[in-house]
């Protein structure tokens, strides 16, 4: 059966190198932040182009520990896009923060810029909340729109977070006279080494990224039970979110091998939207973007044409998924929350989008197989 992720055809290729880096972690016994840990943390920030990397058990815990670094909490007001994974919103809640949710652009999946601005005027006009941060998630691979994003936050003195945990090797090449890397947008930026993410580990792991010396010292405090100088001087109340050695052996492997995958999975999406532009929406890269291709998804005209579509995907053996079927202001956990705005296309999108096996060892045949019953069943 086809993989909608082959991480088991990852693994094959790479196996030499992962192999011989696990066993020489399990020889070392430096088993949580071992030397392995350092020079990815080393390698990463050269590679996205910032200062520093911190790394940690998990994405999620790396958006936590930026807002605690930044001493989000009571009374601040978090924008997140509502078309997002819950962990986006969570973090804000878990602070005591109130999450406010936007809408995101129909062509990217990304935070729309200006009902962004509509909602700062909401919350601002209301004054029962602060304004503070901005949580622009990097979805299915592509950078959010970061030159509109930037300009709201800096008409409103907002922060930035950006959520780069599916985004990890997109790019965007008009901010500077150089390429400049996902991950180094934000005032801080997170991944997220979940298997299934464009770098991912054998297991969970997350990252933090800034060029603040000082929210950099925050954010190491905080993931060591906010340790001072002293490991055993704790100085605040922080957490227990390290990665392991293990898995930062297996990432230094994955991540020299990484432009290579990311090439791999834009030839995979050429080929796809090749296929399928004239079917169906495909997935637009604005120009001067590029997608490290996380998911490709496509949009069909309705919710029921897209289950049979999914329906039939599934009888010929290919696999799909729906990301995500239901938006952040129609979660439960959210329904006590006031919507500011209502957000129409990602409830849209919720009912519309399906993604379609992408990685970066997919063959063309394969493609070309996901196409032909796609389009037979349209």
């Amino acid at each position: 059966m086809m993989q909608f992720r082959d991480l088991a055809k990852q693994y094959q290729v790479l196996k030499s190198d992962i192999d011989q880096a696990m066993l020489s972690v399990a020889s070392g016994a430096h088993y949580i932040m071992g030397p392995e840990v350092k020079e990815l943390e080393q390698q990463l920030a050269e590679y996205v182009g910032v200062k520093h990397c911190l790394t940690c058990a998990n994405g999620t815990d790396a958006l936590t520990l930026a807002l605690k670094a930044w001493g989000i909490g009571p009374g601040d007001a978090v924008f997140v896009p509502d078309f997002t994974f819950f962990a986006s919103a969570e973090v804000v809640a878990l602070e005591g923060a109130t999450p406010v949710f936007v809408d995101v652009d129909d062509t990217t999946f990304n935070i729309d810029a200006d009902s962004l601005e509509k909602a700062i005027s909401l919350i601002l006009a209301e004054g029962k909340l602060t304004p503070k941060v901005i949580i622009a998630v990097d979805l299915f691979g592509l950078p959010a729109n970061y030159p509109a994003v930037k300009a709201v936050a800096e008409k409103y003195g907002l922060l930035i977070l950006e959520d780069g945990a599916q985004g990890f090797g997109g790019s965007i090449s008009n901010l500077k006279p150089q390429i400049s890397k996902a991950c180094s947008f934000g005032d801080i930026a997170t991944t997220s080494f979940f298997p299934a993410k464009p770098l991912g580990c054998y297991g969970d792991g997350g990252a933090v990224f800034t060029n603040n010396d000082e929210w950099a010292g925050l954010v190491n405090s905080y993931r060591v039970h906010g340790k001072g100088t002293d490991k055993y001087d704790n100085v605040r109340i922080g957490m227990n979110s390290r990665l392991d050695t293990l898995q930062a052996a297996i990432l230094q492997v994955k991540l020299r091998a990484f432009d290579r995958e990311v090439e791999n999975v834009n030839e995979a999406a050429r080929h796809y939207t090749k296929l399928l532009k004239d079917y169906v929406k495909t997935p637009v890269i604005p120009e001067g973007f590029g997608s490290s291709w996380a998911q490709y998804t496509i949009q069909l005209p309705d919710e029921q044409q897209r289950n049979r579509l999914q329906a039939a995907l599934k009888e010929a053996g290919i696999p799909s998924m729906v990301y995500y079927p239901k938006p952040m202001h129609e979660q439960t956990a959210f329904q006590h929350l006031t919507s500011y705005l209502l957000p129409h296309t990602s409830v849209k999108l919720s009912q519309t989008v399906l993604s379609l096996p992408m990685h970066p060892y997919l063959e063309a045949a394969d493609i070309e197989h996901v196409c032909s019953v796609l389009i037979a069943s349209l």
